[in-house]
C-alpha cells in the first residue's frame, strides 16, 4: 500500500531534516474509526489522521526521549495543526534500535 498525502509529506519533512537510518510511518487512522471526543469525530473517514512513527536517527544522539519527541513534532507543526489529530513517536538512535532489535 502507497502512502496517502499527509503520510508523504511526513516521510519527506523528517527524512529532509533528520536523514534517518530507519524511517517507517503508519497510517493507524483505520484503528480509531467512529471514536468520538469533544471536539467530533477523531479518524476522518478518508484516513490520514493517526499516525505511529518509527525513526531512527543519528541525530538524536545526546537527546532525551522529551527532545527527540519535541524535535519531530516541530518539524510536523503544520500537519499536527491541520489533518493529523494524534501521532504517536518512537525515536531511537542508530545504537538503541540495534539493541532493541
Amino acid at each position: 500500500m502507497s502512502d496517502g498525502p499527509v503520510a508523504t509529506i511526513i516521510r519527506e519533512k523528517l527524512s529532509a531534516a533528520l536523514s534517518p537510518q530507519r524511517l517507517e510511518v503508519e497510517d493507524d487512522s483505520w484503528r480509531h474509526a467512529g471514536h468520538h471526543h469533544e471536539g467530533g469525530m477523531d479518524a476522518k473517514p478518508g484516513g490520514e489522521s493517526h499516525f505511529n512513527l518509527v525513526i531512527v536517527s543519528s541525530n538524536f544522539e545526546g537527546q532525551s526521549r522529551l527532545l527527540r519527541q519535541r524535535a519531530v513534532n516541530a518539524l510536523l507543526r503544520e500537519e499536527l495543526a491541520g489533518p493529523v489529530h494524534a501521532l504517536s513517536i518512537k525515536a531511537l538512535t542508530p545504537a538503541e534500535a540495534a539493541h532493541s532489535a
